[in-house]
């Protein structure tokens, strides 16, 4: 596609054409476009509100304010709630926390691995039959 089509597709899709998408250079940019509508538009095996409720997980630990904004946007146009965008950011912090602090630590990763199982083991043995 010509730089013209894909902006009309973008433009066609988004109302208008993102300053982002103008700096991609022509040899990209049908490729960049096509991910991104595949990756961040459609729906895919994981429901939309999700999926950028993980988006925003990742981009406020990552700390990309163009990110977050696009993210906390499109999660609310999939319905989220702020409740809801906060505990993925709750989440998110919580886990980044852990990573640290697991990390700075050297906690045995074979060791770290076999308790993770045990736990799983044991609260699935908790759990009614069929769950």
């Amino acid at each position: 596609m010509t730089r013209e089509e894909v902006y009309g597709d973008i433009e066609g899709t988004l109302g208008l054409i993102p300053s982002m998408f103008k700096a991609i250079p022509d040899s990209s940019l049908e490729m960049e476009w096509e991910l991104f509508k595949r990756v961040q538009l459609e729906e895919g095996p994981i429901p939309g509100k999700y999926g950028q409720l993980i988006g925003l997980g990742i981009a406020a630990a990552t700390k990309c304010h163009y990110c977050v904004l696009f993210h906390t946007e499109v999660a609310k146009l999939h319905g989220a709630t702020d409740a809801e965008i906060e505990d993925a950011l709750h989440f998110a912090k919580s886990t980044a926390g852990w990573s640290t602090y697991i990390n700075g630590l050297q906690i045995d990763f074979g060791e770290f691995k076999a308790e993770v199982r045990r736990i799983v083991e044991h609260v699935r043995s908790l759990q009614p039959a069929g769950v």
